[in-house]
């Protein structure tokens, strides 16, 4: 028993109801949903006041779950991620497997691996991919904290995970690349 199984648990049943978590990934704070639930993806765009059709990050657990969300991707990229020291999303070409507002607008999907023990946890236990999306309204600054999540996205989330609530430590949203022919394209640093 992990000292966040009472969270997973949670997490778990919101999720697989269509409902949002507030929850903490392997960078910053963020709003989490079934990425394969078109209800709940657009449930998760309202709360944040984003646009559809912008795309939205989602996190998986293992290289092996990238294959069911990708149509063919160019597995070097796993060589790339296995020596980068920043969490790193990577843009592929051809998602699939997903609700439609979770790809861009091209069709492409932004996925992250995540090594983080509480997201590993939920990721292997929920086994879909699960929307990651900084916990902050649209346009304005990523929380960088829990204290500093707004109370408008709170009291909107269907759950709140406890764990990681009291932590000082800043974090930062990870860095954005595409893999084309081979090679890393930054989106953001």
């Amino acid at each position: 028993m992990t000292h966040f199984s009472a969270d997973i648990e949670q997490c778990l049943e919101v999720l697989n109801r269509g409902g949002v978590i507030l929850y903490p990934t392997d960078t910053i704070w963020g709003l989490g949903c079934d990425a394969t639930n078109a209800g709940a993806v657009q449930k998760l765009l309202q709360i944040k006041g984003k646009p559809p059709n912008k795309g939205l990050v989602v996190l998986l657990a293992s290289e092996r779950d990238v294959l069911q969300y990708v149509a063919a991707p160019d597995l070097e990229v796993f060589n790339y991620l296995s020596v980068t020291k920043k969490p790193t999303t990577v843009v592929y070409e051809h998602g699939l497997g997903v609700a439609d507002e979770v790809l861009n607008e091209d069709g492409s999907i932004a996925i992250r691996l995540v090594n983080e023990d509480f997201c590993r946890h939920l990721l292997k236990r929920f086994r879909k991919p699960v929307v990651s999306t900084s916990a902050n309204i649209h346009g304005q600054p990523s929380p960088q904290t829990f204290k500093s999540i707004s109370p408008q996205i709170i009291s909107c989330v269907d759950y709140v995970v406890e764990f990681r609530q009291g932590e000082e430590k800043i974090h930062s949203a990870s860095t954005i690349i595409k893999w084309l022919h081979g090679n890393p394209i930054t989106i953001r640093q």
